[in-house]
């Protein structure tokens, strides 16, 4: 994977030899004079570079070139950024891009942080977002923006999902091992609620600086506590080095259970099946569900030489979805293509039953998700066995709950 070591933008144009569409020909008008540039916002280099970095570059590559590479008889143009996981950075090159270099959509965002304060500049300019890697559920709630897609996950829908099925198994009693930012509170929070909500508690929880390499004293305070369940809230690298770390302290074979509210593919091929074996998870996406996820899981692993995450595969989904509707609304103006985008159901190989609401959640299905013991996997990356496919309105938080100004009060 190319990794990014300062902040820097990287230009490509992806053209084919495919035309645009007559549909599209026709609508070109003096607004869609330049070509369309879309923006990916990621991080290459850091604790979140697996689940998204540059695989969603790629992801995107993928989609532009589903589509036909050219919009308005132009080719689509890409451009990439590393905010290195800085809010400030992030609002700076999402201002640049919106404000002078032309740029149409942003995509991405590998922190929710970032995400937050690009979002600003997504309100300010009047331009198109969409958060593929990002997980608060501020995103469509208190913090939520009129111009902003939330497309893969969130920390509401990943608790209902994974707490509502380890407490129900027995796990009421919580300790958490938290990720110090917006994100990792987001977990806590949102998994808290719903423990509590079932008759579960929470016996306490240690805050962690992003990308930490020593957990040892979260650990013990985690195994002194004698919680039935260490919450893992925190993501990527970090709930990786949590899990092996975990193990080195005999956590599991003490008889705690560590449960993992946001994991990817990505976690579960690092940690290897002999150490994952077990874990419930929930993802938005697996590459072995059916045909078109396969399809699409293997022109990426032909890229990547890896299976994509649910973060990747969104990315291809939500850049999809934003053609297709510059595409049928013939202008790249905002609010005529995000009001195709939320008239128009969102089926592709992320997803077969998606619905973009008014507050910028995207609405889909999500899967429960057991790690398959080592003897159980069959194929290089067959990880996963399917408890459930749980549909997306008792997944994400309902829209009257989430305090977003900008939906319409009945």
């Amino acid at each position: 994977m190319t990794a990014h070591r300062a902040l820097a933008a990287t230009t490509f144009a992806v053209s084919l030899l495919f035309g645009a569409s007559a549909v599209a020909q026709q609508a070109a008008q003096s607004t869609n004079n330049a070509p369309l540039k879309i923006g990916v916002i990621a991080d290459f280099a850091s604790v979140y570079a697996d689940i998204g970095g540059q695989g969603n570059v790629e992801a995107a590559k993928i989609a532009i070139e589903e589509f036909g590479g050219k919009m308005f008889d132009k080719p689509i143009e890409l451009v990439t950024a590393d905010p290195l996981n800085k809010a400030d950075a992030a609002a700076t090159i999402a201002r640049r891009w919106y404000e002078a270099e032309g740029v149409d959509m942003i995509i991405d965002l590998p922190t929710s942080a970032t995400a937050l304060a690009a979002m600003e500049m997504s309100k300010q300019f009047e331009k198109i977002m969409i958060v593929t890697d990002a997980a608060s559920s501020d995103i469509t709630g208190k913090s939520c923006s009129p111009y902003t897609a939330h497309w893969t996950y969130d920390t509401y829908g990943n608790a209902q999902t994974v707490g509502s099925a380890i407490v129900k198994q027995g796990g009421d009693s919580w300790y958490f091992i938290t990720a110090d930012y917006l994100f990792g509170h987001s977990i806590e929070r949102d998994t808290g609620d719903v423990i509590r909500k079932a008759g579960g508690k929470i016996v306490g929880s240690s805050k962690h600086p992003l990308n930490t390499a020593d957990f040892s004293s979260f650990l013990l305070q985690a195994q002194s506590s004698k919680a039935k369940i260490v919450g893992m809230a925190n993501g990527g690298g970090d709930t990786i080095n949590t899990i092996k770390q975990a193990s080195e302290f005999g956590i599991v074979a003490g008889g705690q259970k560590l449960a993992g509210i946001v994991m990817f593919i990505s976690d579960i091929h690092s940690l290897g099946l002999k150490m994952a074996q077990g874990l419930i998870i929930t993802e938005a996406y697996y590459w072995d569900l059916n045909d078109r996820t396969r399809a699409f899981g293997k022109k990426f692993f032909d890229k990547m030489k890896r299976m994509p995450t649910m973060n990747q595969a969104a990315t291809y989904s939500g850049v999809l979805h934003y053609l297709k509707s510059v595409q049928a609304a013939g202008t790249r103006a905002t609010k005529p293509v995000l009001a195709k985008m939320r008239e128009t159901p969102i089926r592709d190989a992320f997803t077969d039953n998606g619905v973009l609401r008014e507050d910028g959640r995207m609405v889909h299905s999500m899967f429960l998700l057991e790690v398959k013991k080592p003897e159980e996997s069959k194929y290089p990356w067959d990880y996963y066995k399917v408890l459930a496919e749980v549909p997306g309105d008792q997944v994400f938080r309902p829209m009257k709950d989430g305090g977003c100004q900008y939906v319409k009060k009945d």
